[in-house]
């Protein structure tokens, strides 16, 4: 497992480099990636289903991204969008188009939800953490003065 963190971390470096992204912020993106792909795998491991796993890994993606924007005053989607790239389900879109260029209608419409649920849930775990977070800095400063 540790192999597959290690190379989900360094697929992140590269991409970080197709996005331009320098110095530290390169490197704390790939060690979010790395995160990413170890919950995943964590709990792939503990029999999880590959949905429930992938919402964990990309709400532990998100939170981290939110934690490095607010330390190091960079946009959140500096570290969020390079560290995210190990869970788009590349495998299953080839797949998908696979079984339907072979013709297994049965096969590409099950791989067809599987996919689009793999990448509406990552998007979902993203969208909770950062109405979270909203919610908290609402209360912190236009809340408070309302109470």
């Amino acid at each position: 497992m540790l192999k597959e963190v290690l190379a989900a971390a360094v697929g992140v470096l590269g991409i970080g480099v197709l996005f331009n992204v320098r110095g530290k912020n390169l490197l704390l993106s790939a060690i979010g990636g790395g995160i990413g792909w170890l919950v995943y795998k964590i709990f792939v491991g503990l029999n999880m289903s590959i949905i429930p796993a992938l919402f964990l890994a990309s709400i532990c993606i998100s939170a981290y991204s939110e934690i490095c924007a607010r330390k190091f005053k960079t946009p959140v989607t500096v570290f969020l969008i390079g560290s995210l790239i190990p869970l788009v389900p590349g495998g299953a879109m080839y797949y998908t188009m696979y079984a339907a260029v072979q013709g297994y209608s049965q096969k590409t419409w099950d791989m067809i939800l599987t996919t689009l649920g793999s990448a509406a849930i990552i998007a979902f775990g993203v969208v909770v953490v950062s109405t979270f977070i909203k919610i908290i800095k609402f209360i912190k400063t236009k809340g408070s003065s309302k109470i």
